[in-house]
């Protein structure tokens, strides 16, 4: 009885693995879809739309039922980004140019000269004339009131001169102020340049005073 049993179980278990491997030799040796699809010749752009518009014409027919079903799907380009039609309309557009080639010298073109002097508009009646804006002359800085009599330096030493204003006297070089307001600005042989600091302005210049100072 025992022995009845074993047995039963091992022709079991050979089946089983006899159904095994049946099914691992028809899985390596049944072709799949990936390797078709690769080993399968691409058409060309062309063969695919001949094909695209076969399907798509009436009365077309194929025994196949697979065929008939793929009537109703648009035709598919290689390439996605590519439109046949842009591309169409693009070669028939035509160049219509002057007819100037840039690479071959020619003559420049004429400009007309005037015949005449130019003109410019005048005022008619009833437009407005232009008013004429006037800028105010700069009014002249008052004169200086000093008086240059002379001299105070010795042959040799930088020059320095005597200068009056009423009754006070000032003596002074190139550079000083006098008075608190005005600068000694050069000194020459016969007249003096000052200039005054509060009232701006170039400076004036004095003129050598001959005589006693009165």
């Amino acid at each position: 009885m025992k022995l009845g049993i074993e047995k039963r179980n091992q022709v079991i278990l050979a089946a089983s693995l006899g159904v095994v491997a049946l099914l691992v030799i028809a899985y390596w040796f049944m072709p799949s879809s990936a390797t078709i699809a690769s080993t399968t010749p691409v058409t060309s752009a062309t063969d695919s739309r001949a094909l695209a518009g076969n399907a798509a014409r009436p009365g077309a027919h194929h025994g196949s039922g697979s065929t008939s079903a793929k009537k109703g799907r648009p035709a598919q380009d290689l390439d996605p980004t590519l439109h046949l039609q842009e591309l169409a309309l693009a070669e028939q557009v035509k160049y219509e140019g002057s007819g100037r080639n840039i690479f071959i010298s020619q003559a420049d073109a004429v400009i007309p000269t005037p015949q005449g002097n130019g003109t410019t508009d005048k005022n008619k009646p009833g437009d407005k004339k232009d008013t004429v804006i006037q800028i105010p002359q700069p009014t002249p800085p008052p004169p200086i009131p000093l008086k240059f009599f002379g001299f105070a330096n010795r042959p040799g030493e930088p020059k320095r001169v005597f200068l009056i204003k009423g009754e006070d006297t000032f003596i002074a070089g190139e550079g000083e102020i006098v008075d608190r307001r005005y600068k000694v600005v050069r000194i020459s042989g016969t007249s003096v340049e000052i200039q005054d600091l509060v009232v701006s302005g170039p400076p004036q210049s004095i003129p050598l005073t001959q005589g006693n100072p009165s």
